[in-house]
Formats: C-alpha cells, structure tokens, sequence
C-alpha cells in the first residue's frame, strides 16, 4: 500500500510540474518574449547611428532600438560585431535581429528580411580640404585610391560599377572594418578618396576637420531597416508596428534633431 501511496504521489508531482512548465514558445518572438529579452548586433563604429561614447553605446539606432525593445517589453542586450559579420549572425541565430545602418538589397533580401524604414539616407564621397582633384560625378572616383567600409553597399557599388568594368584598377579600392579608420587615412593621405552614408561622412567632416564632402546624392543608400531573420513573419510584424508607432507619436523625428539635423 504505502508503494502505491509513493508511485501516485510521484505521478502527482510529475503532473504539477509538468502542467507549470513553460509552454513551448510558437515562434521566434514568442521566444524572446518568453526569455524576456532580445539580442541585437550592431557595429558601434557609425557615428551618428551607433557609436561609444564615453564607454556607451549611443546614437541614432542605439536609442530607437531600446524603445523598440521596451515596447516589446524585454530587454535589450547589446552584440557588438564588426559589420560584415552581422547579417551571417542573424542568419546563423547568434542574434535575433541587428540595426546598423542597414540598406535593403536585392542581394540581402535572399537570406535576411527587413522591417519597414526608418530613416531615408544618402551616400557621399568626401576629399581631404586640399583635394586638387576633379569630382563632379559619382564616377569621377575611378580615377583615385578610394576607401570603403567593408561589406557595405557602398562597398558592392565601386565593386560592381568601377572595379569590375575595369574603370579602376581593384589595387587602388581599399576595404576596411571601421568608416573612421577609412577617414583617418583619408586625412593622413593614404587614400584619396572616401565613400560612405552622407551622414556619418558629415559626422565625421565634423569631428576631424581637414576633409570636406564634394558629392552626395543617392546611388547605394535610401531607406535604413532593421535586419530580422529571414521568414521571420511575427518578429518583422512587431516591429513594424512599434516603428510605425514612433513614426506617428514624433519619436523619431526627435532623433533625427538629436543626431542628425545639426
């Protein structure tokens, strides 16, 4: 008797436990909902989008991403890596999402999606102050050592439209991790030209002095998304309304005054 007492009791605990388990979550929002919190890539190297500043990650994406992420009622934690990495990340599920300055691309959109934009943005080309040069075109840098951040779509337009029609020579296309390591060498004279977003590339015009823009229009850029997984109906979903929501409420023309209208 007291063996069956003790086997129905452990059925019961086994019944209680199992019955206040978590349910299994139905979907990869379900999931960041159910462990309370999000992990976002990013590469803190475009000011003003996202950058560090005394010790902090801070900018245009950096804070429109922890309201999205409040709104969604988790947490948010920060996965630093360098850009051409990011995309591969949310692919390979090493973060549930990532917000860098990201252009939607033909080339992207077959392995990632993308949430509506947020902000409509422009590329550049930017000299040292004593350029000598002719820039009057966008083509015009074929005849220069032209510096990219790599992985960019600023990166696949030189690529495509001057390297690969042999309008320059590819020794004189120079590809690095970070955009203010291409403006340091910029200054310093290494290259002579560099390609970016127009609004780091102002950022930065700003915070080094000696360079100056001389061309800026759209050629690679246009809208910023956020990157999200691709298929990924419900997250892509949830974030498109909160966008929308800040859209609406003001939020992000407050950002764009913060960061960018100055």
């Amino acid at each position: 008797m007291k063996r069956l007492f003790f086997a129905v009791f452990l059925l019961v605990v086994v019944l209680m436990l199992v019955s206040c388990a978590p349910a299994k979550p139905a979907n990869h929002l379900e999931a960041i909902k159910q462990a309370g919190v999000i992990k976002v890539g990013t590469s803190a190297d475009y000011p003003p989008f996202e950058y560090v500043e005394n010790g902090e990650k801070v900018g245009f994406d950096i804070e429109l991403m922890t309201e999205i992420a409040k709104r969604m009622g988790v947490k948010l934690e920060w996965v630093d890596m360098p850009f051409d990495s990011l995309i591969a990340g949310v692919q390979q599920g090493k973060i549930d999402a990532s917000i860098s300055g990201f252009n939607y691309s033909e080339e992207r959109d077959k392995v990632v999606d993308f949430t509506i934009s947020y902000y409509t943005q422009e590329d550049a080309f930017t000299v040292s102050e004593s350029f000598s040069g002719t820039f009057n075109v966008p083509e015009d840098a074929a005849n220069y050592k032209v510096g990219v951040q790599t992985g960019t779509t600023q990166d696949g337009w030189l690529t495509d439209n001057l390297v690969t029609t042999g309008k320059m020579p590819e020794a004189n296309l120079f590809r690095y991790d970070r955009v203010d390591q291409v403006a340091l060498d910029l200054k310093s004279g290494r290259i002579d030209v560099m390609m970016s977003d127009y609004d780091p590339a102002r950022y930065l015009v700003k915070s080094l002095g000696g360079l100056k823009v001389v061309w800026h229009g759209v050629l690679t850029s246009g809208p910023f998304n956020i990157v999200v997984p691709d298929g990924d109906q419900e997250l892509k979903a949830e974030m498109d309304k909160i966008i929308k929501q800040l859209q609406d409420e003001g939020f992000i023309e407050q950002l764009i005054a913060k960061y960018i209208a100055q």
